[in-house]
């Protein structure tokens, strides 16, 4: 046993929860998934270009499409069980998973949160951001100006050997403090071998709680911060498009984090 598997073993003898081995990556996993969040962000840097009043969120769907693919990517949310888009495209109230639509054009003072996922020589990477189009409503602009503060909160908070609720308690005070919720039953998640892997990361569990952070884990900060309500419904018809249930306007932002021995780094935002 060496020195890291005898740190875990006191800490869960502690009662602390502590991840399983398996989603430490190694340093050439970890040089893997960094290549596939490079394309990652590039993707959105790429997108950002081109988010304008009048575009489709079809279009926006197929800008993802080629962009990934002519740089040897996949886009991972395409046919994963079974959503038929290459990214979410999620508008004002939708809080995720908006699917594109030829019929969806973006206006004047909407916002939208672009959540991009890639898949490159089999490694996963995932991140968001939110656009202002044009002129928004000062509601508007001030949601999601204090989602990007919950997040940088967050990461700020993240330690090595500290907890996921650490994370957590950052991002929901600072929401609750300027009136906001944050969605307590849709959260980040483990990143890099898959899509989705453990740990389910919440944004409004207390400090001190949940999942050590060991070097080696890797996950996904993306808070869910809802104007009113916390409370949400699902598309009935699609069965994976998320609405704020009272209709208030919803933001998220995503980063995807390393845990090091000296830090939190930032592989895709």
């Amino acid at each position: 046993m060496n020195k890291l598997d005898i740190k875990l073993w006191t800490l869960a003898a502690k009662g602390e929860i502590v991840p399983k081995r398996s989603l430490l990556k190694t340093p050439a996993q970890v040089r893997a998934i960094r290549k596939s969040a490079a394309l990652n962000t590039a993707l959105l840097n790429y997108i950002s270009k081109h988010i304008r009043a009048g575009i489709s969120t079809a279009e926006i769907d197929r800008l993802v499409y080629s962009f990934t693919t002519k740089h040897g990517g996949i886009p991972a949310p395409l046919h994963y069980q079974g959503f038929p888009k290459s990214v979410c495209t999620s508008v004002n109230n939708v809080i995720c998973h908006g699917i594109p639509s030829e019929k969806e054009l973006l206006k004047e003072g909407d916002i939208i949160n672009v959540d991009v996922s890639t898949i490159l020589n089999g490694f996963y990477s995932d991140a968001s951001r939110m656009f202002i189009i044009g002129d928004a409503s000062p509601r508007a602009k001030k949601l999601v100006q204090v989602t990007k503060e919950c997040v940088e909160l967050g990461l700020k908070a993240a330690k090595p050997w500290g907890h996921l609720g650490d994370i957590a308690h950052a991002v929901n005070t600072h929401a609750r403090a300027n009136g906001y919720s944050v969605v307590e039953e849709i959260g980040g998640h483990g990143i890099g071998l898959d899509f989705h892997e453990e740990p389910f990361v919440s944004y409004v569990t207390p400090k001190g709680s949940e999942m050590v952070l060991v070097p080696g884990m890797m996950f996904t900060i993306e808070p869910m911060v809802n104007e009113g309500s916390p409370d949400f419904y699902i598309d009935e018809e699609n069965d994976w498009t998320v609405y704020t249930a009272d209709g208030g306007l919803s933001a998220q932002v995503e980063y995807m984090v390393l845990v090091t021995k000296n830090g939190i780094e930032v592989l895709s935002k």
